[in-house]
């Protein structure tokens, strides 16, 4: 009798096991650093006074790519481009609050002090004190060099070296107190000629006895 084949075992088909995808990684956006100065903002430079940036760009210097700004010099015609990260070390810094404005200005109230040394020596102190860009320094320079109108004793590079200082003082106070720049300047002159000591009385010769 014949007997019936029993039927195989139907084969497990084989699982191949799935690897866990990695979680993608968020994006991170990188914000762009913000600068100290922006465009339009007044800045003052040591050696040219008072600026504008008029813009901010990148440029390639010796292989290099550097973040300049474009400032404006208006009263002495001239552009200069700083390096952003160089900016404090040139000294380039913010106008002046209006406290330190009001010391500057307080500084011509004070008595004008008289050297005695040449003026050569005289004049690179000066140079010096209005090339530094502190308006505190500046204003020494305006009421040392000061004159009254009946003392014109002064020399064409003393008044040189005294309308270079005050024109800078006046440009920065009139930004700082939001005044036109011939207001500003006017304020300055009329402090310096009320703190003015006053001229000397002229002797009366002594009349014969009769």
């Amino acid at each position: 009798m014949a007997t019936k084949a029993k039927p195989k075992p139907k084969a497990t088909p084989k699982v191949k096991p799935t690897k866990a995808k990695p979680k993608a990684k968020a994006k991170t956006k990188t914000k762009a650093k913000k600068l100290p100065y922006a465009v339009k903002d007044y800045v003052v430079y040591p050696t040219h006074g008072v600026g504008q940036v008029t813009d901010v760009v990148t440029e390639e210097v010796a292989g290099f790519e550097l973040q300049l700004y474009v400032i404006l010099f208006a009263a002495e015609k001239m552009t200069l481009r700083v390096p952003v990260g160089k900016a404090q070390e040139s000294g380039l810094r913010k106008i002046s609050s209006k406290d330190k404005m009001q010391t500057a200005v307080g500084t011509l109230k004070g008595r004008a002090r008289a050297k005695r040394t040449m003026w050569s020596r005289r004049a690179q102190e000066y140079d010096a004190k209005i090339n530094s860009g502190d308006p505190i320094q500046i204003a020494e320079v305006v009421r040392d060099l000061h004159r009254p109108p009946d003392q014109p004793d002064q020399s064409y590079s003393e008044r040189q070296m005294y309308e270079a200082a005050i024109s800078r003082l006046a440009l920065e106070l009139s930004l700082v107190e939001k005044i036109d720049l011939d207001a500003a300047t006017a304020k300055l002159e009329t402090m310096l000629i009320k703190t003015a000591p006053p001229p000397a009385a002229a002797e009366t010769p002594a009349t014969p006895e009769s």
